[in-house]
């Protein structure tokens, strides 16, 4: 059974790790050959429609079972490190991150009023955003990596135990 459960965790984390991956090397790169006002209404739409169950039984799945599988995996030397070392990097550079950064700015950008904005407002609208998120982003593509690796060293060694 826990074998079982490292498998679905590793998934999850995969699945969210490659989410934040495509943002960083190829979505963000096409949204930023848009102009501004079409650059925001497409962050708009896109953070409103990433809140659906998919994306949430993903990320809020890895954020639980990541540490739920550490505990359960205590007292398993190697298998356990990887976990801990994983669930840690989950928490602080992917959850934390989004929660602290990117989830403040996607809320102050689905707050701004693109319709009736002057085209000096929705420049610096994007500014403000734009390149803050995508640093956010980018930092939530590299734990996401960091913890995948883990996980998947975590799979490795539980079964060479």
């Amino acid at each position: 059974m826990m074998t079982i459960l490292l498998i679905i965790t590793a998934t999850l984390t995969a699945l969210i790790g490659g989410l934040f991956y495509a943002y960083s090397c190829s979505v963000v790169l096409g949204l930023g050959k848009l102009s501004d006002a079409e650059y925001l209404k497409s962050m708009q739409s896109i953070n409103r429609e990433i809140l659906n169950p998919v994306f949430f039984i993903s990320f809020m799945g890895t954020t639980f079972l990541l540490p739920v599988t550490t505990f359960l995996y205590r007292g398993h030397h190697p298998v356990f490190l990887f976990i801990f070392l994983a669930a840690i990097a989950y928490l602080v550079g992917v959850f934390g991150v989004t929660v602290i950064g990117n989830v403040p700015l996607n809320e102050q950008l689905d707050q701004f009023d693109i319709l009736n904005s002057t085209s000096e407002q929705i420049k610096i609208m994007r500014e403000t955003f734009e390149s803050r998120w995508n640093f956010l982003n980018n930092i939530r593509t590299l734990f996401s990596v960091i913890s995948i690796v883990l996980v998947v060293c975590a799979c490795v060694w539980n079964k060479l135990e």
